[in-house]
């Protein structure tokens, strides 16, 4: 689904140069969710906003459904991330003027999508995430894990190859996290939902199948989960964050 190859990214001119991506690669199979680690300035956030088309690479490609986002144009990427990406945020980013259901099919009613269409996807997702039966209440009027499920049945209501999550649980007390976590799971394993998730939490990229650890720029190390159990991966993973140096508290 996704392939990120030989990447490389500069920022600065030629008289000061930070190179913040050094030759990554790596690939997401379909269905797959995976988490990106590392400390402050190891590129985990620039590698995101260069897959999510936020910002450009200096070299190298990146592949989604095989399509070489570096070749489309402006009008291009504005559809792309609207047809094929949809991203979770830590504070859900609904609007508190719209119900729920017109927040979920907010993406599509932008397209300009036949009404009643968008009607019935939204209640095809709310009805998978259980919240069917919130549609026309606000956000405020909601609860907070009834909102960390439409702030995710908004992004995957286009039926988007990729769902890209940015330290997600990053403002959200331990309850939370657990809760946002739990959907993000379910939508991945019961969905097939492929996810891609930004932490610098060890707890919260235990949930995933796969963890890329960065460090100035490269890839570092990588884990697989397989059927281990998620405590154990845990510690797996802060076995490695202990390994990567410098300031460990900035990862874990």
């Amino acid at each position: 689904m996704l392939s990120v190859q030989n990447i490389e990214k500069y920022y600065g001119n030629k008289n000061n140069v930070t190179k913040a991506l050094n030759r990554i690669s790596f690939d997401v199979e379909p269905g797959e969710f995976l988490a990106i680690m590392g400390a402050s300035g190891s590129g985990k956030t620039t590698l995101l906003n260069c897959i999510s088309t936020i910002d450009t690479i200096s070299s190298g490609q990146i592949l989604l459904d095989g399509i070489n986002i570096a070749d489309l144009s402006e009008s291009e990427l504005a559809k792309f991330r609207r047809e094929r990406l949809g991203f979770v945020f830590q504070d859900f980013n609904l609007l508190d003027t719209l119900t729920i259901e017109e927040n979920i099919g907010l993406a599509l009613s932008l397209n300009h999508s036949d009404a009643n269409k968008v009607q019935q996807q939204v209640q095809e997702i709310a009805q998978k995430l259980g919240i069917a039966d919130i549609l026309e209440k606000f956000p405020y009027q909601v609860s907070g894990g009834q909102k960390q499920r439409a702030a995710c049945a908004r992004a995957m209501i286009a039926g988007q190859s990729l769902l890209l999550a940015d330290e997600p649980t990053g403002a959200l007390d331990s309850k939370a996290s657990k809760n946002l976590l739990e959907i993000m799971t379910a939508i991945n394993q019961d969905l097939d939902a492929t996810i891609l998730m930004v932490t610098h939490d060890a707890y919260s990229a235990s949930y995933a199948k796969r963890v890329l650890f960065l460090k100035d720029g490269k890839v570092f190390s990588k884990l697989m989960r397989g059927n281990r159990p998620r405590s154990v991966f845990y510690h797996e993973i802060l076995d490695v964050l202990a390994t990567l140096g410098g300031d460990i508290s900035d990862v874990i």
